[in-house]
């Protein structure tokens, strides 16, 4: 089940808001890990054993972390729960990678090993584990406790807004508003409203620009023309879906009182990759920051082995994203720039220059090229493409496919990257008004711009049920990973 589907908009989050609601306050975590089960098993029931096997391991290896902590027995607790989560995301999905791979270094294919069986992808089990992960290392540091209910916990890990695709949350950001939280008319109204902007920006632009992006990437040696147009489709279509997703996460947690920290802050206006790292996936960075690159002693250890750390953890976390070369080139390309941004003070000055905007989103892009392609040379057809090997417009007759209306959608997904930071701190600060009290106690007056913001968000949630209902299913890109 998606977000963007007439089951989860007309049937599954209805019947979950109605039931939570119902539910006293003391019982909502069981309405929460029930409507979260059902949400999974939508999907395929047998992963649900998985699901829940990995949480009562996390939750049971917490609770010896936490007695024995600070001792040799609290850490060998520790290791044995890391390992065995490692072993869970390793085993069901890189263990088909290292066949392939090893198949192909032998020369032979998996039927010339005599393997004939692949191993399926659970769905979201890279942000459920790693999720496991934080709780089980941040108990062991002592910055969460191990003291709530398993009903809690298993609620926490199965969270639906955020199961499936992020963004990571940590239960050392929830373990309170798990213990008490606030459900109000204006926490409902500001998630609704921001779940409707995250799915027009995955209906009306992600999946607009899609075909685009498919075209390119399908075609063997693409012209100069299809192959920056179609990477440029990609880079927008990757940013819309996901921040997307995002959105409408953070938006279903305010409807039932929570407060997901943010996951994307306008990435592609950032004037260098470190920023750009500090702007996308934000919760994904900062757990590789704080669960990998400091483990590994982040920039205490002198130069030469912090760039060895920025290089390993981008690589490590391209990796995470999925078992392909593709994704380890695409880590390595980042990492190479982080290490030359630290090495030469460009993350600092960078922000000076008019410049440093096109250069970092072309550097961006020439990593997603390689983020999208299904394998290391379809990148380099792309790659060669937008070089001119294949001349400038290539076959016209591949052209045919686009249409005017993804044209126009495309151009308004452009503009729409560059105006949301503007029209979102615009936002924000017309709903901080309306919630902020007159300093005499009486409410405030509602701004007449708050009332056409509210139009506009009904305006545009109509418009798109409207184009969710023409079109067929679409997937979000990140619930392959």
């Amino acid at each position: 089940m998606v977000f963007s589907s007439e089951s989860f908009l007309f049937l599954f989050l209805p019947l979950f808001l109605l039931v939570y609601y119902a539910t006293p306050t003391r019982l909502k975590s069981y309405a929460i890990l029930a409507g979260s089960y059902v949400f999974y098993a939508w999907w395929r029931v047998d992963f649900l054993g998985l699901l829940f096997l990995t949480t009562a391991f996390a939750y049971v290896i917490g609770q010896k972390v936490s007695q024995h902590r600070g001792t040799s027995r609290g850490r060998s607790y520790l290791i044995i729960g890391v390992v065995g989560c490692l072993g869970v995301l390793g085993i069901f999905k890189y263990l088909n990678f290292f066949i392939d791979s090893f198949a192909a270094l032998v020369g032979t294919d998996t039927a010339g090993l005599g393997i004939h069986w692949r191993l399926i992808l659970p769905i979201g089990i890279s942000f459920y584990v790693f999720q496991a992960l934080s709780y089980l290392i941040d108990v062991h540091r002592g910055d969460a406790a191990a003291d709530a209910p398993f009903i809690d916990f298993a609620a926490f890990i199965a969270l639906f807004p955020q199961l499936i695709a992020g963004p990571i949350l940590r239960y050392k950001d929830l373990e309170d508003q798990f213990r008490e939280r606030t459900h109000s008319i204006e926490m409902f109204s500001a998630g609704f409203a921001r779940f409707i902007v995250g799915l027009a920006k995955k209906v009306i632009l992600a999946d607009a620009v899609a075909p685009l992006a498919d075209l390119a990437f399908a075609t063997d040696n693409p012209g100069m023309a299809l192959a920056w147009a179609g990477a440029a489709a990609y880079m927008l279509q990757l940013y819309f879906d996901f921040s997307g997703y995002s959105d409408m996460a953070i938006g279903l947690g305010k409807m039932m009182g929570f407060n997901f920290l943010e996951n994307f802050r306008f990435p592609y206006i950032s004037k260098s990759i470190t920023e750009f790292w500090r702007r996308w996936h934000i919760s994904l960075s900062n757990w590789l920051r704080d669960y990998l690159y400091i483990s590994l002693g982040g920039n205490r250890k002198g130069p030469a082995r912090t760039y060895i750390n920025l290089m390993l953890v981008m690589v490590l976390g391209g990796l995470w994203h999925g078992a392909n070369w593709t994704f380890v080139l695409w880590g390595f390309w980042h990492g190479s720039l982080l290490a030359v941004e630290r090495f030469t003070g460009w993350d600092r000055t960078a922000k000076n220059y008019w410049f440093a905007l096109p250069l970092t989103l072309l550097f961006v892009l020439i990593g997603w090229i390689m983020f999208r392609a299904a394998y290391v040379g379809e990148a380099f057809e792309v790659y060669g493409g937008m070089i001119g090997l294949n001349g400038i417009f290539g076959d016209p007759t591949v052209w045919m496919s686009i249409t005017r209306e993804s044209v126009a959608l495309t151009a308004l997904a452009v503009f729409a990257v560059f105006a949301e930071p503007y029209t979102w701190n615009a936002l924000s600060n017309e709903r901080n008004a309306m919630l902020q009290p007159n300093v005499d106690g009486t409410a405030a007056v509602v701004p007449v711009a708050l009332v056409l913001q509210t139009i506009a968000v009904l305006l545009i949630g109509t418009v798109t049920i409207l184009k969710l209902a023409e079109q067929s299913f679409s997937p979000f890109l990140y619930f392959q990973f």
